[in-house]
């Protein structure tokens, strides 16, 4: 697991946050697809995700188009039906400009 590496501001994030229903019911292999489908798309700058009862997830995007393709795009629409039916007890998503991003890196990091 990696930390995304964005450009410099400004640019969006979209912080999908979940609670999910009990067992897999083909979620994992939908997650995994949706993340190789994400990166194909135009805008696309990273995710980071983490999951311990409550999921959060971290896309990163150029800008608000590239952020409302994402969304229509056929596949995601799919999932995102799944998701509602059968993945999901509930979500929600929140669309963030980045105007000021900094951090840290240590030394013991390896790659």
């Amino acid at each position: 697991m990696f930390l995304a590496s964005t450009p410099a501001p400004p640019y969006y994030a979209v912080i999908f946050s979940s609670l999910r229903t009990e067992g897999d019911q083909g979620y994992a292999e939908t997650a995994e697809l949706m993340d190789e489908l994400a990166r194909q798309q135009l805008g696309y700058l990273g995710l980071e995700s983490a999951r311990d009862g409550l999921g959060i997830t971290v896309s990163y995007w150029r800008d608000e188009e590239s952020i409302r393709a994402w969304k229509r795009q056929l596949d995601h629409l799919e999932a995102q039906q799944r998701g509602r039916a059968q993945w999901y007890a509930a979500y929600q998503v929140r669309v963030c400009k980045v105007e000021r991003a900094y951090g840290f890196t240590s030394d013991n990091l390896t790659q």
